[in-house]
């Protein structure tokens, strides 16, 4: 793919949704922590019906250790794994009092230190909290990228690295919000909606279908 091609599905992209970000719901960069740490293998509507009974209650590190394991769990029982991220989040807690007075650290290995976040969590943090222009790269944008030849790659890492060489750097803050989305709602795994897809004509997905 072509670094026209390549501009103009972001300028579409834009277009459309000139202003995406994540469906989680939060207010602070920790609560946006809490609620990609508990996201993982969960659906953001679940982790969101979760965090809106949690964060009125506790929505800073202190407030949520002191809720302990067991009291954390009452609140985000109905997400799969939720005992290991209750423990996660409350490691997470006390590392972020001890160590950052706090509050959520702007640094990449900082973040990558605390229990529970790896490298896309990490991203996450880095680009929707603190505006940092990183690649998440998930399932949803992993098939993207792949499927339409926006930025091939054999693993996640491969394909944040093109993504971040190959995006035009005029869309490289937002370019994981669209990409993440469009992976959502329309080039979607088993069945791609590539009749209802605003990009259709310059993807170069071979298989594509009628479905919208």
């Amino acid at each position: 793919m072509n670094k026209e091609k390549r501009t103009e599905i972001f300028r579409r992209l834009r277009e459309a949704n000139p202003h995406p970000t994540t469906e989680l719901e939060y207010t602070t960069p920790f609560e946006l922590l809490v609620a990609v740490v508990l996201s993982a293998q969960a659906t953001d509507k679940g982790v969101n019906k979760a965090t809106a009974q949690l964060f009125p209650v506790a929505n800073t590190p202190q407030a949520i250790l002191d809720l302990g394991v067991d009291g954390l769990k009452g609140y985000i029982k109905t997400i799969g794994l939720f005992n290991t991220k209750a423990e996660n989040v409350i490691k997470t807690c006390r590392l972020l009092l001890e160590k950052h007075g706090g509050e959520v650290p702007e640094e990449r290995a900082a973040l990558e230190a605390l229990p529970g976040v790896g490298r896309k969590t990490a991203n996450v943090i880095l680009n929707t909290a603190f505006g940092h222009p990183t690649m998440a790269v998930d399932t949803h944008i992993f098939r993207v990228a792949n499927r339409t030849a926006i930025a091939p790659g054999k693993n996640v890492v491969e394909v944040e690295k093109r993504l971040l060489r190959l995006v035009p750097k005029e869309f490289l803050i937002d370019a994981h919000h669209w990409l993440i989305l469009h992976g959502r709602y329309v080039c979607l795994a088993r069945k791609p909606r590539c009749g209802a897809c605003l990009i259709e004509d310059l993807c170069e997905f071979k298989d594509k279908t009628e479905y919208e």
